[in-house]
């Protein structure tokens, strides 16, 4: 029955557009698209290995004229590559579809490459061996390193792209059984086509669900064309919503000694895109990823801590003065202390030099206007400054708050905010600031209406969604450009 059996020409003339004919198609690659991650894996291995040895033989010839140590070399090239190959298969940089894309891939290899020489460092000195290595060497490696890494994912890239876009991948030859709704997706067609897979028969089963005579006669075509063929693999296209259907066309197929795979198609197909993982014998799926990964929160970590101390130590003069001028102009506390909300809500005491001659944390705050009466002498001009912001530097250091993010607002504010704004909390998704892209945008001090703190959450939202270290080292610099402009500032 010529119905449920379709030519692949015919098919592919329908769903795709006139394909050429094979003899005409370039020659495939000799290696199928599921090799390209461990190709990837082993080619970073190798640049690691060679730069390491590289880099280490051209410092020691040109500082002291001899090779240096190879065994050394290599050993610390061999731990190298095992810590960046580990955490970038964790980060899914060896996929496929993240290899196509160049400006993840830089962003994603610079920070695995930090990540592995700063625990290496770390390493090497809690155990006192770091004098064992050659500072200029390991440099040298990091540097040459990591631009090679980024070279060869350019290339990569061009061949990949240009891999899939003449179907140059060379593949399994499946049969493809789907619903109507699955064989009428191109996409699904396209997808199978470019990634190397060759389709020798295609078969549809019935729209009518109900039809269970033509849907098992669909079912024996496709097991008979099967059996004494050279197809490699059988390719099933359904929709989730019927489920007992699946079932029992998996069970039919089980007389195929073949590998069947599922391709889902409609809604329930958008589960199957999100990031899964066991927990004991139970599958778990990954619905809403947490802001950060455990890497982006080591790194900011670090750098949050490494920007507060050297400030701290670099300000402490500063911090003695202030103090000194607080206390002469005022009566009261030299630090003042309010409630703030920081990461998933939890509650911590902000510390700032105080300004004012009031120090509420209730559940009333009146925001801080211009030509405050509250402000003090001195206040005046820490505020101008922002010089009273920086005790929040030790918040930094306690881990309650970051160098960069949403500025925090005081319980009471936030929650008034919360009533008035729908994605207000969204803001809780990462530990709060000593300055935000919201406050180098235009939008720091008093927010008088509501289209203000919409603004502000917005520019807030866009910056957990889009975060990097270099936009933190961007807003640094930018908001030295505001506290020397001094607007807004009250």
């Amino acid at each position: 029955m010529n119905y449920v059996k379709r030519d692949l020409g015919a098919r592919k003339s329908i769903a795709l557009g006139s394909l050429k004919e094979t003899a005409r198609q370039p020659r495939p690659w000799a290696i199928s698209y599921r090799a390209v991650a461990p190709l990837a894996m082993l080619c970073d291995a190798l640049i690691i290995f060679s730069m390491s040895m590289i880099s280490g033989v051209a410092y020691h010839l040109e500082t002291i004229g001899r090779a240096g140590d190879l065994e050394q070399f290599a050993g610390f090239a061999a731990v190298v590559a095992a810590l960046f190959i580990a955490l970038g298969k964790s980060r899914d940089i060896y996929e496929l579809s993240e290899l196509l894309n160049f400006k993840a891939q830089v962003w994603k290899i610079s920070i695995i490459w930090a990540v592995v020489f700063l625990f290496l460092t770390s390493v090497a000195f809690a155990m006192k061996v770091g004098g064992d290595f050659s500072r200029g060497a390991t440099l040298s490696f990091a540097a040459s390193g990591v631009f090679v890494l980024i070279a060869a994912r350019g290339l990569w890239r061009i061949y990949l792209a240009d891999g899939l876009a003449v179907r140059r991948f060379a593949g399994r030859k499946v049969v493809l059984i789907a619903d109507q709704a699955a064989t009428v997706d191109s996409d699904l067609l396209e997808s199978l086509t470019r990634h190397g897979l060759q389709l020798a028969q295609q078969f549809v089963l019935p729209a009518d669900r109900g039809d269970k005579e033509r849907r098992k006669e669909v079912i024996a075509q496709a097991i008979a064309s099967v059996r004494g063929s050279n197809i490699e693999e059988v390719v099933v296209g359904a929709n989730l919503d019927h489920w007992p259907d699946l079932q029992s066309l998996l069970a039919e197929l089980r007389v195929l000694p073949l590998p069947v795979n599922l391709v889902p198609v409609g809604p329930m197909s958008d589960l199957f895109r999100l990031s899964s993982h066991t927990i004991g014998e139970a599958v778990t799926i990954e619905l809403q990823r947490g802001p950060r990964t455990l890497v982006e929160r080591f790194v900011k970590r670090v750098f949050d801590i490494i920007v507060a101390g050297a400030a701290v130590l670099l300000l402490l003069p500063l911090f003695v003065m202030t103090a000194i001028a607080i206390k002469i102009d005022s009566p009261g506390p030299i630090i003042f202390k309010q409630r703030r909300r920081g990461f998933n809500g939890r509650q911590f005491q902000i510390l700032k030099f105080r300004t004012m001659r009031v120090q509420e944390d209730g559940e009333t705050i009146v925001q801080a206007q211009r030509n405050d009466s509250r402000v003090t002498r001195v206040g005046n001009w820490l505020r101008r400054t922002s010089i009273d912001e920086l005790p929040q530097l030790f918040n930094v250091l306690q881990g309650t708050m970051s160098i960069v993010g949403p500025r925090p607002h005081a319980v009471a504010h936030d929650n008034q905010f919360d009533k008035l704004i729908g994605k207000y909390a969204y803001r809780h998704h990462v530990n709060p600031g000593l300055t935000g892209w919201a406050q180098v945008n235009g939008f720091r001090g008093e927010l008088r209406t509501v289209a203000d703190i919409e603004q502000r959450i917005k520019f807030d939202l866009w910056y957990i969604d889009n975060w990097n270290l270099a936009m933190d080292f961007k807003i640094i610099l930018m908001t030295l450009v505001e506290v020397l402009r001094g607007e807004n500032a009250y």
